[in-house]
């Protein structure tokens, strides 16, 4: 009874094994579009990362994106100071400047300054305080935007592009495809791989908007009230004078431009009129 279970069982291996090698001839000798369809990987790069197999259901993660303004009166000698104040102490911490400006007082605007910065969740409040001793904060505007959803979809994405790069790879390594085969199976390869880059800078730009807190510090000139003499009432007249006879003198030049080409033609026309007019008289006299 043992030889005959022995036998059996050598019967049962051989046929096992003859039906693999005849699977994997199939396989190898198959075109890659009919491979592909086989095993569904002949679907677009996009339409495998939109409808792949999505993350955990049990996942209950949430990214928020924070972001905070805020809005400082300075005087206008400390206000260059409390600017590079702010972006030296950022860079003590984990912090980054993406944006800075500081403009100079002109006639017609005030100095001014601004800074755009993303710092860890955990140095924010060190930020914070360091902006407070620069000036008198005004406002402070605190927004958030949940983007978990899309943060998850780009994670699918990512997941269901490289198991097909993967598997495009594991076919393009087999040693029996023929040069049309490698042909398309690298097209295909080329494409899934831009669509993988394109998610993966997309993952990035939401990894710095979720993971660390964006700030935006606005410098402001406070504006100095000053007493007025008796005789500012009188400058300010002149002054006003003087710029409304600019702005009508202005406007008289424009009106005398827009006038001479039609007094010229008009002149030219009375002095036809009265040359015919004398030249009919004379017929009649």
């Amino acid at each position: 009874m043992n030889r005959a279970l022995s036998i059996i069982l050598i019967v049962v291996a051989l046929a096992s094994a003859s039906c693999s090698r005849k699977m994997a001839m199939i396989m190898d000798r198959a075109e890659p579009s009919a491979y592909l369809n086989a095993t569904g990987l002949s679907e677009s790069p996009r339409s495998i990362a939109l409808h792949g197999a999505p993350g955990s259901a049990g996942d209950s993660r949430r990214f928020i994106a924070i972001r905070h303004k805020l809005e400082i009166l300075s005087d206008e000698a400390s206000l260059p100071k409390s600017w590079e104040s702010v972006i030296d102490f950022c860079k003590t911490i984990q912090c980054e400047v993406v944006a800075s400006s500081l403009t100079a007082r002109t006639r017609d605007f005030s100095a001014s300054g601004s800074i755009v910065m993303r710092v860890a969740p955990q140095d924010f409040a060190k930020l914070f305080a360091q902006a407070e001793k620069q000036g008198n904060v005004v406002q402070h505007t605190t927004e958030s935007e949940d983007k978990t959803s899309t943060v998850v979809d780009t994670e699918a994405k990512l997941r269901n592009l490289t198991t097909y790069r993967d598997s495009l790879r594991a076919m393009q390594a087999k040693p029996s495809l023929s040069v049309k085969d490698l042909v398309e199976i690298q097209e295909k390869l080329s494409e899934v791989q831009s669509e993988l880059d394109s998610e993966t800078a997309i993952r990035k730009i939401l990894a710095n908007e979720t993971e660390k807190i964006a700030v935006e510090i606005n410098f402001r000139i406070e504006r100095q009230s000053k007493r007025q003499s008796g005789l500012a009432p009188i400058w300010d007249a002149i002054r006003d004078s003087g710029s409304n006879l600019g702005e009508s003198l202005a406007t008289l030049i424009m009106v005398v431009v827009a006038v001479i080409p039609w007094l010229v033609v008009l002149v030219l026309a009375f002095w036809l009129l009265r040359k015919l007019w004398r030249k009919r008289r004379g017929k009649i006299s």
